[in-house]
């Protein structure tokens, strides 16, 4: 059972894929192609991650109100699993996010290099500004995972 809860997502999104080809082969439009298949990820994410959580959270009616310790426990592992998926989202999108901003300066700054010598020490300054969203990311991830 666990195995085709694990592989519907994916099976989910091989075929997203497969039809997303296919409508650029026959005619539509890249972009909405790739927004149609950004969104068909962003929603198969959700629900992967909202079901299960869903599940957790319902107790069936003939439950005592007090918890029992397997309850417990496993409310606390949703915790540490969501901290989990924080911390890498934190890290990930940070990561992106200097990524994108390093792309930006960094050309930028082996112009203005190129230009006049004496600007290095400045354009430097701001492609090391990109860098510092990356760090950020990963201080806020290490602060995530100790709270965890």
């Amino acid at each position: 059972m666990k195995f085709v809860l694990i592989s519907l997502p994916v099976l989910f999104l091989i075929a997203s894929v497969i039809f997303s080809v296919r409508s650029v082969k026959n005619g539509k439009k890249i972009h909405s192609a790739v927004a149609t298949q950004l969104l068909t990820f962003m929603a198969v994410c959700v629900l992967t991650f909202a079901i299960p959580v869903v599940a957790s959270a319902t107790t069936p009616s003939d439950t005592p109100a007090k918890p029992s310790s397997s309850e417990t426990g496993t409310a606390a592992s949703n915790s540490t699993g969501m901290g989990l998926i924080a911390a890498a989202l934190v890290t990930g999108l940070a990561g992106i996010g200097g990524g994108i901003a390093v792309a930006a300066a960094a050309p930028a700054a082996i112009g203005a290099t190129s230009e006049d010598p004496k600007a290095f020490g400045k354009a430097l300054i701001f492609v090391a500004l990109g860098e510092g969203i990356a760090l950020y990311g990963l201080l806020i991830s290490i602060l995530i995972l100790n709270k965890v």
